[in-house]
C-alpha cells in the first residue's frame, strides 16, 4: 500500500479492480488539507481519467511482470509469441496488442506485461524499420520538402512518406505516432 504522497508519472496501481498508470500527477494545498490531483490511464481500456483524493489515501501498488518474447507469426486475429527463456508458445489477440500489430515484424523481440498471470500488453521499441512494399514511383528533383505519397509498409499499414521513397526502400517509422522519420536504404 502507498500514500497518495507516494504516487509518481510511471507507477501502476489497482483502483476499483483495474489497473491504472499514472500519467500526470499534482499535488495541491488547500487552506487545511491536502490533495492529490491524478490523471490516470486504463492499461487495459486504453482511456484516461482525472480524479482528486485525500492526501492521506492508500493504493494497491501493482507489480508488473515483464518477459522478452519473440513475434512468430499470426493466424487470423491471433498473433503467436514466443518467451525467449522456455521457448513457451502464447497466442495474444487484437486487443491485447492495440496499435502494435501495425508494426510487428516476424522475429521481433518485444517486452511483454503481464499481471497476476495475465498478459496486459507490449512494449514496442520507440523505433522500427519496415520495407515500403507498395508506393507510387519518385521522379527526379523529388526533395524531401515538396510533398508527402501514401506508401503501404510490409505489415500492411499506410503511411505518408517523402515524394523520393520508392518501393523497396527500408524506412523508419515512429511506433508512437506512426510517422516516417528517415530512409535507411534503397
Amino acid at each position: 500500500m502507498i500514500n497518495s504522497t507516494e504516487l509518481r508519472k510511471g507507477i501502476v496501481i489497482e483502483l476499483n479492480d483495474k489497473l491504472y498508470q499514472v500519467v500526470d500527477y499534482k499535488h495541491v494545498k488547500m487552506k487545511r488539507t491536502a490533495l492529490a490531483r491524478l490523471k490516470l490511464r486504463d492499461i487495459v481500456g486504453g482511456h484516461t481519467i482525472e480524479q482528486t483524493f485525500q492526501s492521506d489515501d492508500k493504493f494497491v501498488r501493482a507489480r508488473l511482470d515483464y518477459r522478452k518474447m519473440q513475434y512468430l507469426y499470426n493466424d487470423g486475429d491471433l498473433y503467436y509469441f514466443m518467451d525467449e527463456e522456455n521457448y513457451e508458445q502464447m497466442p495474444l489477440n487484437d486487443s491485447q496488442l492495440g496499435d502494435a500489430v501495425d508494426y510487428l515484424k516476424e522475429g521481433m523481440s518485444l517486452e511483454v506485461s503481464s499481471y497476476k498471470g495475465k498478459i496486459i500488453g507490449v512494449e514496442m521499441p520507440i523505433t522500427v524499420e519496415l520495407k515500403v512494399t507498395e508506393t507510387e514511383p519518385g521522379f527526379k528533383g523529388d526533395t524531401a520538402t515538396a510533398g508527402n505519397k501514401p506508401a503501404k509498409l510490409e505489415t500492411g499499414i499506410t503511411i505518408q512518406v517523402p515524394l523520393f521513397i520508392n518501393e523497396g526502400d527500408i524506412i523508419k517509422i515512429d511506433t508512437r505516432t506512426g510517422d516516417y522519420l528517415e530512409r535507411i536504404s534503397q
